[in-house]
């Protein structure tokens, strides 16, 4: 990538194309590619967050421009939100709730439109529920984590119900991933969670005080947080479509069982459909007008920020289409 004057360019051995600057919110940057400086430089005065991936498809870190919209007191407020115990497990425990309603949303879809595993896939269903509603007793953040992770196992095994045997998670695994369906998880899981940040970006959050994750040096935790909301509608639903309508074939992943990964033409069909995805429209129910899937993770950092302000209580998106 190249700039010259105002215009950033992409250039390969067989073409150059403009990228209009005003059209570009974040970039994902997979493989062997080049930065000149002048376009690093003009992407940061841009605001424009860039994401990297190494060989393997997995994230590597950000080129996370310079803050502008900052607010000292959102900061203050996030940070008290994390060092008091209530309200931390109160937010942590909000990040919980949305994730396993959308996990509801995805599992009774399919108990509806497929009566073959609608019984199997109804009693997982209810064994969620049932893990859920021992969330209210947690006390301690760890005790949330395996509340979420014992949610997810039942999820998966769902799943596995669902999906041909070659599309069978059988055990989450990820780096590296020992088979097709976790090679898609983690692929479409990285995306989310760049996507994410690439949004806390355009709010004052301050991505580094989370709740439900541990803040880490050198990771960006809050994005983790909202990222478990989003993962059920954006990366389990692409994956859905790719299965359901035979778009994946043995040639888009590489690797043997046990270490695989997609292929270049596996992640090309992947990053087609995730694009497309952020870019639907739903009618939006409070605002009562069509917002697009990114806009939807935007309106939830908004709702969180209100709540660390204290200015109205935090309601995790839940499906409702």
């Amino acid at each position: 990538m190249k700039r010259k004057e105002n215009t950033v360019y992409f250039e390969n051995k067989d073409s150059r194309k403009i990228l209009p600057i005003n059209k570009i919110n974040s970039i994902f940057a997979y493989g062997n590619l080049s930065f000149s400086s002048g376009v690093v430089s003009y992407l940061s005065k841009e605001g424009i967050p860039i994401h990297f991936f190494n060989y393997y498809g997995f994230y590597e870190g950000s080129m996370y421009p310079r803050e502008t919209l900052v607010s000292g007191d959102l900061v203050i407020r996030q940070a008290e939100n994390y060092l008091n115990s209530e309200r931390r497990l109160c937010l942590a425990g909000k990040f919980i709730e949305g994730a396993c309603g959308n996990i509801l949303k995805n599992l009774r879809y399919y108990a509806r439109t497929r009566e073959d595993v609608q019984e199997a896939v109804g009693d997982y269903a209810t064994s969620i529920e049932t893990e859920f509603s021992r969330l209210k007793d947690a006390e301690t953040i760890p005790s949330m984590m395996r509340t979420e992770g014992k949610i997810r196992e039942l999820y998966y095994n769902a799943l596995d119900e669902i999906f041909p045997e070659e599309y069978r998670i059988i055990k989450r695994t990820r780096r590296p991933p020992e088979n097709k369906m976790n090679t898609l998880i983690s692929f479409g899981n990285s995306l989310v969670y760049s996507t994410t940040l690439s949004e806390i970006y355009n709010t004052q959050l301050n991505p580094t005080i989370s709740y439900l994750h541990e803040p880490f040096e050198r990771r960006f935790s809050l994005s983790l947080d909202v990222s478990e909301i989003f993962k059920p509608i954006l990366v389990d639903r692409i994956i859905f479509k790719l299965i359901n309508k035979n778009m994946l074939d043995d040639s888009c992943f590489r690797g043997e069982i046990g270490n695989m990964l997609l292929s270049e033409k596996g992640k090309k069909i992947f990053l087609k459909e995730y694009d497309e995805k952020l870019k639907t429209t739903i009618k939006h129910k409070g605002l009562n007008r069509n917002v697009s899937y990114k806009s939807l993770i935007r309106l939830e950092l908004y709702k969180i920020s209100k709540h660390v302000l204290g200015v109205e209580d935090y309601k995790p998106l839940v499906m409702w289409w």
